[in-house]
């Protein structure tokens, strides 16, 4: 799938507010906050944007599914499975 950022784009210093229980033990685990922070990002960014398309398509997509439902797909008299 292809990225939705690039992922060479500067980086930017920001100010969150994390749970601090959490962040004690992700400090403790030794993890990577940061690079934690941009895959949450990325994966929360990813996931509302194919809600968006979706949205944006789902006129074209009930209208292709009802075409089908009437007329099939063109390998239909074509297939052995």
């Amino acid at each position: 799938m292809r990225s939705t950022y690039r992922a060479d784009a500067p980086k930017r210093p920001v100010n969150l507010s994390l749970n601090s229980e959490l962040l004690g033990l992700g400090k403790e685990l030794g993890l990577n906050l940061s690079a934690v922070a941009e895959e949450a990002l990325a994966y929360a960014v990813s996931a509302r944007l194919a809600e968006r398309w979706l949205d944006e398509n789902q006129d074209a997509i009930k209208t292709y599914n009802r075409r089908i439902d009437s007329q099939g797909v063109f390998s239909d008299g074509l297939r052995t499975f």
